[in-house]
C-alpha cells in the first residue's frame, strides 16, 4: 500500500495537532500520521515534566473557551481529537473533557480557518452510560459547525504490540495459566478493530474532505468467547478449558471498581459488552468507499505479528503485579506492628554486645516501625506508587547493610530474618518496574 506524502504548496510538511496523542490509541494515530508525512504536535496534559519538542501543554479542564486553544493552533492545518476518560475523577468530568473542551477547540478551528477536524469517538448507545452519551453529544455538535469534519466511532480497539484498560484485562484472562477465564458465557458480540487500522483511517481522514459519522470495526462480529480463544492461541498458551465467571460475580467486581474509582472496567463498558458492541451491517462498505480501507479481522492481524515471550509476560503478570503489591503492603504493616509490640527486653538482648547497643535500640525499633507503617499505608493508597516502592527499596537496603553489618545475629534467625531481604530486594525492584502499567 502506497502512502501519499502530505506537504503544503511550499514543500513543507503540514502540521496536525493531536489531542490525546499520549494515550494508548493516540500513539497509533500519531505513528500513522507521521507515516503519511504529517508533522505531528501532541497536545498532552502537563505532569510537571519538561515537554518534548513535539508536545504542547493542554489541560482540558481549563480550556473551555475558543481563545484558550488559539496558541496551540499556530501553523496547524488539521486537528485530531482522541482525548477521553473512562470515568470521572480528579476533577475531570465527561461534560468538560468530552464536550465543552473539544467544542471550544472546534470553534477555535473555525475562527482560525483550520482545514480539517477528525474526531475519534466511541461505538455504543447513549443509554450505555455517560461516557458514550457525552462523546455522542459532541459528535452531533461538531457536525453543526462550519468546519470540514468527520467522526470515527470504533468498537473494541486492540493491538498486538500492546494493550490498555479493558483489553489488557481480557488478554490477561485469555492467557491465564491452566484455563481461560471468561466473563459470563462469552456469547456477547464484539467487532474488534486493530489500533493500527484505526490509525491508518485517521491519517487518511485528516487529508480528506469526507464528512459524517462512520462506525469502525472488524469485517464481521465475533463472540467474546471466540475473541478470547484467538488471543490465547496467539499467546501460545496451551489448554482450551474455559472457566465461565457468573455475570453476577462480574457485576459485583465492576461495581466495586466503580465505587473505588479504579480498575480497567466500569459500568458503561460492562453494559456495552453485554449489549454487544458491533457496527451496522454496511459500516465496513461505507469505510471502504470513503477511505479505501477495510479493517482487518482479528485472525488476520494476529497472523501478521507472531507473539513473543514478552507478550506472555505482559498477560500473565497482569494479576501477579497487584498481588505482589498487596503482599508487600501486608508485609510492611506486619513489620510495623512488630516494631511497635516487640518487648524492649528482646530488642536489648538482640543488640547486646553490638555497636547498636549504644544507639538506644528500643527507640530505633519503634522509629523503624513507624517508618514501615507510613510506607505500607502509602503504597496501599496507590498515590505515586513507584515513589513509594523506591522509598521501600532504599529503606530495606539501608536495613540490610547497616543492621546486617552491625548485628550479625539477625542473619541466623531460624525463620530467615535478615536473609529474607535477599529475596525482597529484587522483588521490590520488580514491583517498581510493574507499577508502570495501563
Amino acid at each position: 500500500m502506497q502512502i501519499p506524502s502530505q506537504a503544503s504548496p511550499d514543500g513543507k510538511a503540514r502540521t496536525v495537532l493531536v489531542v490525546g496523542g499520549a494515550g494508548f490509541i493516540g500513539g497509533y494515530l500519531v505513528a500513522a500520521l507521521r507515516r503519511h508525512g504529517w508533522r505531528v504536535l501532541r497536545a498532552v496534559r502537563p505532569k510537571g515534566n519538561r515537554l518534548a519538542d513535539d508536545e504542547r501543554a493542554c489541560d482540558l479542564q481549563a480550556m473551555r473557551r475558543p481563545e484558550d486553544w488559539v496558541p496551540l493552533l499556530d501553523g496547524v492545518e488539521a486537528v485530531v481529537n482522541a482525548a477521553g476518560i473512562l470515568r470521572e475523577e480528579a476533577g475531570q468530568t465527561f461534560e468538560v473533557v468530552h464536550v465543552a473542551a473539544p467544542l471550544a477547540l472546534a470553534e477555535a478551528c473555525v475562527a482560525r480557518g483550520i482545514r480539517r477536524f477528525v474526531q475519534v469517538s466511541a461505538l455504543g448507545l447513549p443509554e450505555d452510560g455517560p461516557f458514550i452519551a457525552s462523546k455522542h453529544r459532541f459528535d452531533e455538535q461538531l457536525g453543526g459547525l462550519a468546519l470540514s469534519s468527520v467522526v470515527l466511532r470504533p468498537s473494541v480497539v486492540y493491538s498486538v504490540s500492546g494493550s490498555y484498560g479493558g483489553t489488557s484485562l481480557l488478554r490477561a484472562l485469555a492467557g491465564f495459566p491452566g484455563a481461560q477465564w471468561l466473563p459470563g458465557d462469552g456469547r456477547w458480540q464484539v467487532q474488534p478493530v486493530a489500533a493500527e487500522d484505526l490509525g491508518e483511517l485517521v491519517a487518511r481522514a485528516a487529508d480528506d474532505t469526507v464528512s459524517g459519522i462512520y462506525e469502525v470495526g472488524g469485517p464481521a462480529p465475533m463472540s467474546l468467547r471466540d475473541y478470547q480463544r484467538q488471543w490465547r492461541r496467539w499467546l501460545r498458551i496451551p489448554g482450551e478449558r474455559v472457566v465461565a465467571v457468573p455475570e453476577a460475580c462480574v457485576s459485583l467486581a465492576v461495581a466495586t471498581m466503580e465505587a473505588v474509582g479504579r480498575g480497567p472496567v466500569g459500568r458503561t463498558m460492562w453494559r456495552m459488552l453485554r449489549r454487544g458492541n458491533t457496527t451496522t451491517a454496511d459500516a465496513t462498505e461505507r469505510l471502504e468507499a470513503a477511505f479505501g480501507l477495510r479493517p482487518r479481522a482479528l485472525a488476520e492481524a494476529l497472523g501478521q505479528a507472531p507473539s513473543q515471550v514478552q507478550d506472555r509476560w505482559q498477560a500473565q503478570l497482569y494479576f501477579l503485579a497487584p498481588a505482589l503489591r498487596w503482599a508487600v503492603v501486608i508485609l510492611w504493616l506486619l513489620s510495623a506492628l512488630a516494631g511497635f509490640i516487640t518487648p524492649a527486653a528482646d530488642i536489648l538482648r538482640l543488640a547486646a554486645n553490638t555497636p547498636v547497643a549504644a544507639w538506644d535500640p528500643v527507640m530505633l525499633a519503634r522509629v523503624g516501625g513507624a517508618a514501615d507503617l507510613v510506607l505500607g499505608l502509602w503504597l496501599a493508597s496507590g498515590w505515586r506508587s513507584r515513589t513509594a516502592v523506591g522509598a521501600m527499596l532504599l529503606l530495606l537496603l539501608a536495613y540490610t547493610l547497616v543492621l546486617g553489618g552491625l548485628v550479625p545475629a539477625v542473619w541466623w534467625d531460624p525463620l530467615g530474618g535478615m536473609a529474607k531481604n535477599l529475596v525482597l530486594l529484587p522483588a521490590l525492584a520488580v514491583l517498581w518496574v510493574l507499577t508502570e502499567r495501563r
